[in-house]
């Protein structure tokens, strides 16, 4: 693919994908004449998970590129659930993240489109609560959305020829993780987070 669909594909501008092209962040890319650079479906898995660790975790270029390099050596759902934990897996976040009413606005705030939200719906996988007739969505139910889009990009989903009943095995281990790891986080920082008035933040 050429630039242009890289960018639109992981929603990180031109300048930022050579910048980490520059820093040996990315390998350069194979050209196929004298100004187009060629880039496979792997660009759109690694920068992605660039884009998580720098928003998420601000870690320095240094760090990212250790993890870059092991990312590259692991298996497909290995790396699929380290995008998970790279975008959506900061629990202290996640006290502060609203609702999303209504399936449009969950639709809008994930990608999933109208068919695969039912199929979640329909596996339990994602499980929203009526309010006032209106489907009101979690943050977990986000994240599990989100997932299951990057699941696709990644190529592992219906057009690409994979059952989706792997996917709802796959989406259903990380909504458990989601669960326990927020649970785990939330006990044993209750304190901490009310000494700060972090718990009347989350509260507003």
């Amino acid at each position: 693919m050429k630039i242009g669909e890289l960018v639109k594909r992981t929603g990180v501008p031109k300048e930022t994908i050579h910048f980490y092209i520059r820093e040996g962040l990315l390998r350069k890319p194979r050209k196929s004449g004298t100004n187009s650079a060629q880039y496979h479906s792997g660009y759109v898995e690694q920068i992605l998970l660039i884009k998580g660790l720098r928003e998420n975790y601000h870690l320095p270029i240094p760090e990212i590129k250790k993890i870059v390099k092991n990312f590259s050596k692991q298996s497909p759902i290995d790396k699929a659930i380290a995008q998970y934990q790279s975008r959506f897996s900061r629990p202290a976040d996640r006290l502060l993240t609203q609702e999303v009413v209504g399936r449009d606005a969950f639709r809008e705030a994930t990608g999933l489109g109208r068919k695969w939200l039912a199929k979640a719906e329909e596996w339990g996988l994602i499980t929203p609560d009526l309010k006032d007739g209106e489907s009101v969505y979690s943050s977990d139910d986000v994240a599990i959305g989100r997932l299951m889009v990057d699941m696709d990009n990644l190529g592992f989903g219906p057009k690409d020829g994979h059952d989706p009943e792997d996917l709802k095995h796959i989406a259903k281990f990380v909504r458990e993780l989601v669960v326990s790891s927020f649970k785990k986080y939330y006990e044993s920082n209750l304190d901490k987070l009310v000494s700060n008035g972090f718990a009347e933040k989350a509260g507003q």
